[in-house]
């Protein structure tokens, strides 16, 4: 009955202590008699007995170990070049873990796949944060690295970055580069930095055919990684993401409110200055605003913009917005080829010429849009799973863990394969 309870395969129980809802401790051998030499496979002897104590799973909701009283055998042949050896179960623990087999798995799945933190499923099963994350990183790389099947041909492929870590007495960010498929959003890989040498490196050791099966390259304004993309997947069409053109020039109608607002009153935006009360509304598409709220961006602008800079801005971020509404590639390409042309008219405000440079830099990256309609969203969604990681773990410090958990969380292994895997 102890041995059912336990549930370990071909062992003899031979005993069990702990105190009423206090730890349990699981002593058990082996039940195989008869070793063969893994030499010269004459039948081995008995050399010594030790005691390896593993955590297991919780039992009763008490945390358990069990001490496994290893046999250690020895050659009795004189001329074998075998000395001795420990015996392997690998169905009750791999060498050198300090958890059970059960436990790893277990605890693999409750960390990558619901995303639990370490310090809780080590305060569960009453050991040690190292334990818990040593076995982690010995079943998860085994579990996303080692399956050749978890991800397949790629239409689309996104990069985007986001903070790793800030270290040192300065503070010093570190980021990271999240590479996904835009078309299932899945987290392909994490490479560190956000610079266009490790995504590269990433993309430059993928397979011919996989990577002439990527048709589209989704990215920020960003231009290492569109050297990225340059240099590793020249045929691919790279897309400027709707959101990040537009932001941009909201970002400029913004500068160019703060110019003004300095120009005119000589200090920051105060409650009752018009253009700091206008500051929302001006950012917001015009098609949300109701009359009454039109009115009054109107009336703001008159009262702080006499010269007509932020209404200019304001003109120009509305046009940005109207380009993504031309539904055919080749008016896009009129559209921005003459609002590129208008906004590099030197009577235009300043904020209003540097978006314009900005645009005929990115021309070809941002009317592609209208060829496939693939946006940096599916990347974006994927950066928010690898920060609430982050958030879970309360931050990282090393890029191993780091990746793995982010892979796991986010990267879709096959989750059926953890029972069958042998961990690194």
């Amino acid at each position: 009955m102890c041995e059912i309870l336990v549930d370990l395969l071909d062992v003899n129980i031979k005993g069990v202590e702990g105190a009423h809802r206090q730890p349990v401790t699981v002593h058990f051998e082996c039940r195989r008699v008869d070793v063969g030499c893994p030499e010269c496979g004459v039948l081995a002897r008995v050399k010594d007995r030790n005691r390896v104590s593993l955590v297991d799973l919780p039992m009763n909701g008490r945390p358990t170990r069990v001490v496994w009283h290893k046999r250690r055998f020895f050659c009795p042949d004189a001329d074998c070049p075998k000395n001795s050896w420990s015996e392997v179960d690998t169905r009750i623990a791999f060498p050198r873990h300090l958890v059970t087999d059960r436990a790893g798995r277990w605890l693999t799945a409750q960390i990558g796949k619901y995303g639990r933190s370490v310090a809780e499923v080590a305060e569960e099963l009453g050991c040690d944060w190292h334990t818990i994350n040593d076995a982690l990183l010995r079943y998860g790389e085994a579990l996303v690295d080692d399956d050749e099947h978890r991800f397949g041909l790629v239409e689309a492929l996104g990069l985007d970055e986001t903070l790793f870590v800030r270290e040192g007495p300065y503070r010093r960010q570190h980021f990271s580069t999240q590479i996904v498929d835009v078309g299932s959003g899945q987290l392909l890989d994490v490479v560190p930095g956000r610079d266009s040498h490790a995504p590269t490196s990433w993309l430059m050791k993928r397979t011919c055919d996989w990577r002439f099966h990527v048709s589209y390259a989704t990215l920020d304004l960003s231009g290492p990684y569109r050297k990225v993309f340059t240099e590793a997947l020249p045929w691919a069409i790279q897309i400027a993401d709707p959101f990040h053109v537009v932001k941009l020039a909201n970002q400029k109608l913004d500068e160019c409110r703060r110019r003004v607002q300095q120009e005119l009153f000589g200090h920051r935006g105060h409650k009752l200055d018009p253009l700091y009360r206008a500051r929302r509304l001006l950012t917001m598409a015009a098609e949300r605003l109701n009359e009454k709220s039109h009115e009054k961006v109107m009336g703001l602008l008159r009262a702080g913009d006499p010269r007509g800079a932020v209404t200019a801005c304001y003109n120009a971020k509305e046009a940005v917005r109207e380009l993504y509404t031309v539904p055919d590639y080749e008016l896009a390409g009129v559209f921005i080829d003459e609002l590129i042309r208008d906004m590099n008219d030197p009577s235009w405000p300043v904020e209003v010429r540097s978006l314009g440079r900005t645009l005929k830099r990115w021309r070809d990256q941002i009317i592609a849009w209208h060829q496939a309609h693939f946006s940096n969203g599916p990347t974006e969604a994927v950066n928010g799973l690898v920060k609430r990681v982050k958030r879970v773990a309360f931050g990282f410090r090393r890029f191993r863990n780091y990746r793995v958990r982010a892979l796991l969380y986010a990267g879709k292994p096959n989750w059926d394969l953890l029972a069958t895997i042998a961990p690194r």
